[in-house]
């Protein structure tokens, strides 16, 4: 092993965190060098601001913006924070609890729906009056943007199944998804035809 390839190695952990989530089973090899300079990743992005996040059992980390002691300037956001439309926070919050229902099931590991099934979920929630095909438009829309946003993955030869990611439960907690789950009540009722008036 040459002098280079420790740096080289600890260069390419850094490079693919502060790009987005590492995940074990697309990366092994990234991976397990993250596994071995563990603690020089800590120090380095501890100087930047951020936190390593790692869940080995579940195989992925990310990086997130380091919480400021109180006395210490606050540092700019390398990490920035993205608002989210109320679709794809409600598609996220959807998905979250389908993979708890899961997880409760026992069995396999990986939450794999089909495009239609996620149709399913999301078409109670929105607004009615919208054609079948403008329907499932929006849905398509807002499923790709929690693709972009690294919580789920199309599955290759298959595009019409979906794959729910793990990391998906580090982001959404369960109070979290009790919260958003009394609001979400209050919006069905809302949106129903046949809701009563209120006022």
């Amino acid at each position: 092993m040459t002098d280079t390839e420790p740096n080289n190695a600890l260069s390419l952990v850094l490079i693919n965190l502060l790009k987005g989530v590492l995940y074990q089973e697309q990366d092994p090899k990234t991976w397990q060098q993250l596994m071995n300079l563990q603690a020089q990743v800590r120090d380095y992005v501890s100087v930047l601001g951020l936190e390593l996040m790692l869940d080995e059992a579940e195989g992925f980390a990310w990086l997130r913006t380091r919480n400021t002691d109180e006395g210490d300037a606050e540092l700019p956001r390398l990490v920035g924070r993205r608002q989210l439309s109320y679709p794809v926070s409600l598609l996220i919050a959807l998905l979250r609890r389908k993979l708890a229902e899961f997880d409760a099931g026992g069995g396999d590991t990986r939450l794999i729906l089909s495009r239609d099934d996620i149709v399913e979920l999301m078409r109670t929630f929105m607004p009615p009056g919208s054609t079948e095909t403008r329907l499932v438009d929006q849905i398509d829309a807002h499923l790709n943007k929690v693709i972009d946003l690294g919580f789920a993955r199309r599955l290759r030869g298959q595009e019409q199944m979906i794959e729910v990611r793990r990391i998906l439960k580090a982001f959404v907690d369960a109070q979290w998804l009790e919260d958003f789950d009394q609001r979400l009540q209050a919006y069905q009722q809302h949106i129903s035809p046949d809701a009563e008036e209120t006022h």
